[in-house]
């Protein structure tokens, strides 16, 4: 895969009108993603068989999607493999799979992705900001935290709080404030 590369591969997902941040696991030449069973974005794929994922460098929109519905004008349509399917209309870069899942259980589904096709919308280089690193880790924390206030999820969120607020810019700063609004500071 050209825009996918090996390991776990942080976007932000789009099924029909709904946006999360996910980890696509690219191994052996294999994608494949984990849901939670229950998500708007396991029901989706389930029904639908496609996912987009967005390659996106806004920590706020990581934050916002991981706890929000975004309105539908953020969503712009695409054509793909005679269907439509639905990317975010500010994607830097976004790949579009068929989604097959291969197993489920009442807690989460492994779902197999097949990609479709690759777009690359604008060119942009990102320096590596351990700002935004520790961003896209407290939101993950935070899904969970948010779920069962397990006191090591906090603990690995004021982590990570900390070096954004050492070295995050302003956009890193601005999502942190929001995350921490929705965790209970």
């Amino acid at each position: 895969m050209g825009l996918i590369k090996g390991g776990i591969n942080e976007v932000i997902a789009t099924t029909a009108f709904n946006a999360a941040p996910i980890g696509i696991h690219f191994r052996d030449k294999k994608a494949s993603m984990i849901l939670f069973s229950g998500s708007h974005t396991a029901e989706n794929i389930e029904r639908d068989r496609w996912v987009v994922a967005n390659i996106i460098h806004d920590p706020v929109l990581y934050v916002r999607t991981a706890f929000e519905d975004l309105p539908q004008d953020a969503f712009a349509e695409e054509p793909v493999s005679g269907r439509m399917m639905y990317r975010l209309a500010g994607a830097e870069a976004w790949v579009a799979f068929t989604a097959t899942v291969e197993h489920k259980t009442h807690e989460a589904m492994m779902v197999r992705l097949t990609q479709e096709k690759e777009i690359i919308e604008e060119v942009a280089v990102h320096p590596v900001n351990r700002g935004f690193n520790s961003i896209i880790d407290a939101t993950v924390h935070a899904t969970r935290y948010r779920v069962n206030h397990e006191t090591k999820l906090r603990h690995l969120i004021d982590y990570h709080a900390d070096i954004v607020q050492k070295c995050g810019g302003k956009k890193e700063i601005e999502a942190l404030e929001l995350l921490m609004g929705y965790v209970g500071e």
